[in-house]
């Protein structure tokens, strides 16, 4: 396909920016329009908050368009008049409709936080957190009609050191995935690759995070508790309930009771608060191991360190959270 490539790129939160950035920046691509969701109501005042995609884009001039869904014969008209070659999602957050899949040439790009098949659906990157994996990816492919399981043009592992937010993780595997659309999009559009059909016998399915999965477990292993605040950063987090209020744990470590051979040996049961030495001095006891405390929010008040909490709330230590 000669000359520049006419993209419609589709995307919504800050961690799509990157590509974005990086279609605009291009000599090689023309991007004729963007796509994201309608404004929402949002803060006390309830009034209209947009899309970080559409923010940036109006700042580099793009021709922005949200149409409350795809599926209508309207938004369908307005995408075919644009002609594009290739329609480019990153976290657009929607499902594509046939019509609007088969409206480009070259199809529907989308650029998947994991290494397709495993961890398609709506959580790829909270999921390899919460699984301990030791490397995920980025998976460039081809939208079909089913979930993350189009065929993969290319993809670049990146390895997971075990420290890592799902914000954090995130925004990194979006730019790794900004390169990787650069350096195929134009041999794509040209006819120049093939995409690989997905091992179906390696494929898994992430689901979506709610609310309530930020609620302690205290059955859990202490290790177990770390990942699910790493995996829920920056929603839901991690939090129980003391003294009828909510109290958020902004900040935790895993560590085995052998820190203490005292409270090895008393056995308390899980969700006991205790004491500690050391700069941290609040531990959760769990299912197996101490889940030390390091800054903790109380519902109404800023958050704390673990040595600031405990001198405002003594009582704290002996409650059964």
């Amino acid at each position: 396909m000669p000359g520049v490539v006419r993209v419609v790129f589709m995307g919504t939160p800050s961690f799509a920016l990157p590509v974005l950035d990086a279609l605009n920046a291009s000599e090689n691509v023309r991007v004729c329009g963007v796509f994201t969701p309608p404004d929402r109501p949002g803060g006390r005042g309830r009034l209209p908050i947009s899309p970080p995609v559409k923010i940036y884009a109006l700042e580099l001039g793009l021709e922005v368009h949200q149409p409350p869904t795809l599926r209508s014969q309207q938004a369908q008209t307005l995408l075919s008049s644009l002609k594009p070659d290739i329609i480019v999602v990153a976290a657009y957050g929607r499902f594509l409709p046939p019509p609007v899949l088969n409206l480009p040439p070259r199809g529907c790009l989308n650029l998947h936080p994991s290494l397709l098949p495993r961890h398609r659906g709506p959580s790829p990157v909270v999921t390899t957190i919460l699984e301990g994996d030791y490397a995920t990816g980025v998976s460039l492919m081809l939208l079909d009609e089913g979930m993350d399981t189009g065929p993969v043009i290319a993809s670049r592992n990146h390895k997971v050191t075990g420290n890592e937010t799902a914000e954090g993780l995130t925004g990194e595997l979006f730019q790794i995935g900004a390169a990787l659309l650069m350096e195929n999009l134009v041999l794509w559009a040209q006819g120049l690759l093939t995409a690989r059909p997905q091992d179906q016998n390696g494929a898994t399915v992430t689901r979506k995070v709610e609310r309530e999965d930020g609620q302690a477990d205290w059955s859990l292993s202490a290790l177990d508790l770390e990942r699910r605040l790493r995996a829920y950063t920056p929603w839901p987090g991690l939090y129980s309930q003391w003294d009828g209020k909510l109290i958020k744990f902004l900040d935790v470590a895993a560590v085995s009771y052998e820190i203490d051979t005292e409270l090895h040996d008393r056995k308390l049961p899980p969700g006991s608060v205790v004491r500690l030495a050391g700069p941290d001095p609040l531990g959760v006891v769990t299912g197996t191991g101490m889940l030390t405390l390091k800054t903790v929010q109380l519902e109404g008040r800023n958050s704390a360190t673990a040595a600031e909490f405990l001198r405002g709330y003594a009582g704290f230590v002996g409650a059964l959270l």
